[in-house]
């Protein structure tokens, strides 16, 4: 891994057993990612850096100008989001065994009290992840199907840069836990774009293909995705 300076702008370099050239901006802070073939030198990136400036920085201005979600305080009657749907969140504090209830248009954060800040989130972080886990599959065994590839696992993390992983080789797709607040659209779009991955690893001409074949309205959804609220 190797790091390019054009001014104030930092590119990471990184080397793969590819045959073409990938320039990546990644949402939330707008960071640059260059993979190349092992046998191009930094040289050669620099200059093809430079000629996708401008288009980076186009990119990292829709990042920078996208909404930010507000700092939670895990409080009563602070929005929350569920599949794409606003709660308000209802914090209710007894001494029994922390729970999460979701009730007509709330969340309900059943917490002993005392509780932290910290502790609410991780509370809450906790069953989004169990709503993923009961989510996933589904939609996984939906598109395995439809695409003809089979993911050995998935599992799911929070990530700063990045909607979702493949691991083309464990076929292991990794998930940001972050999708538990999007709506089901946008988690499907991204399944779709990692099982992809196991028929093409790059972002190429193939992969395009590919995506437009099984799911069309692609580009909506991805998108609507980059348009929503990004978390802190």
């Amino acid at each position: 891994m190797s790091d390019i300076k054009l001014g104030d702008l930092n590119i990471v370099v990184l080397h793969k057993k590819i045959k073409n050239i990938h320039l990546n901006v990644h949402p939330p802070q707008g960071n640059v990612t260059i993979s190349a073939p092992a046998h191009i030198d930094l040289d050669t990136i620099r200059i093809f850096a430079i000629s996708k400036l401008r288009w980076i920085k186009k990119q990292q201005h829709k990042f920078q100008n996208q909404k930010r979600e507000p700092k939670r305080e895990y409080i009563t009657k602070e929005s929350h989001y569920f599949k794409g749907k606003r709660y308000l969140l209802k914090v209710i504090e007894r001494n029994k065994k922390p729970q999460v209830i979701l009730k007509h248009s709330e969340i309900q954060l059943c917490v002993r009290p005392q509780a932290t800040t910290d502790k609410k989130k991780k509370i809450l972080d906790e069953w989004y992840r169990i709503q993923l886990k009961q989510l996933i599959p589904q939609l996984l065994k939906k598109w395995e199907k439809r695409i003809g590839v089979k993911a050995s696992e998935f599992r799911i993390r929070k990530m700063r840069t990045k909607w979702g992983t493949c691991n083309t080789k464990a076929k292991r797709i990794w998930l940001n836990l972050e999708l538990a607040k999007k709506p089901i659209e946008c988690l499907e779009y991204i399944i779709v774009h990692e099982l992809v991955h196991l028929l093409e690893g790059s972002h190429n001409k193939r992969f395009i293909k590919f995506m437009d074949k099984f799911m069309p309205k692609w580009r909506f959804y991805k998108e609507k995705l980059n348009y929503l609220p990004l978390g802190l």
